[in-house]
């Protein structure tokens, strides 16, 4: 089984790549749209602006993604990975996202310091194979300035001046705003489940 990591220059490859090591999965780090749409799980992940997206399609990565979600695969979008599953964000308001859920990325408001950074706790709303075992109200690691919305798919929220989405999931699709990498056991349990699906 090989898990894809999605290279397109704005993820933080080399620690979710450490993680997937640290349980024994097989992942490569892949900016080849071959390697992508052949995967058995993929993951993209992202730090920094929307606009970085843009790559996806630069590079020919966009057409692999949906590829590899036609066949079924699972799915797991990271921060910025997750926020482009939605169909944009107002941090880029030209660059499409992939349009799986409706909605747009929309900054936190001046009433609260901005980026959201640290530990905040998950709110569990139903149920999820990505977040089995994970209890509701664990502290999880976050750092972001925009917030997807909330969506029928949202598995658990997290509330930083109002609810936002922490965890989407439909079918083989997942999607987290914070980094599981550095959630400590929550987001090791996390990775756990996504490499068992």
């Amino acid at each position: 089984m090989t898990i894809a990591i999605v290279d397109y220059h704005a993820g933080n490859l080399a620690s979710v790549k450490k993680a997937f090591d640290h349980l024994g999965a097989d992942a490569v780090v892949t900016s080849q749209p071959e390697v992508i749409a052949a995967a058995d799980k993929v993951v993209l992940p992202g730090v920094g602006h929307f606009a970085a997206t843009v790559m996806l399609a630069e590079l020919g990565l966009r057409p692999a993604i949906e590829q590899a979600l036609g066949r079924g695969i699972p799915f797991l979008g990271i921060c910025v990975g997750m926020q482009w599953m939605f169909e944009g964000s107002e941090e880029a308001s030209g660059v499409p996202g992939l349009g799986l859920w409706a909605g747009q990325c929309k900054q936190f408001p001046a009433t609260v310091k901005s980026p959201h950074v640290g530990w905040n706790t998950l709110q569990m709303r139903r149920a999820s194979r990505l977040l089995s075992g994970v209890e509701d109200q664990s502290f999880v690691y976050f750092t972001h300035s925009f917030r997807a919305p909330i969506v029928d798919s949202t598995a658990a929220a997290c509330e930083y001046a109002g609810p936002f989405s922490a965890v989407v999931e439909r079918d083989n699709i997942f999607g987290v705003q914070f980094h599981p990498e550095k959630s400590g056991p929550a987001g090791q349990k996390l990775l756990e489940n996504f490499c068992g699906l």
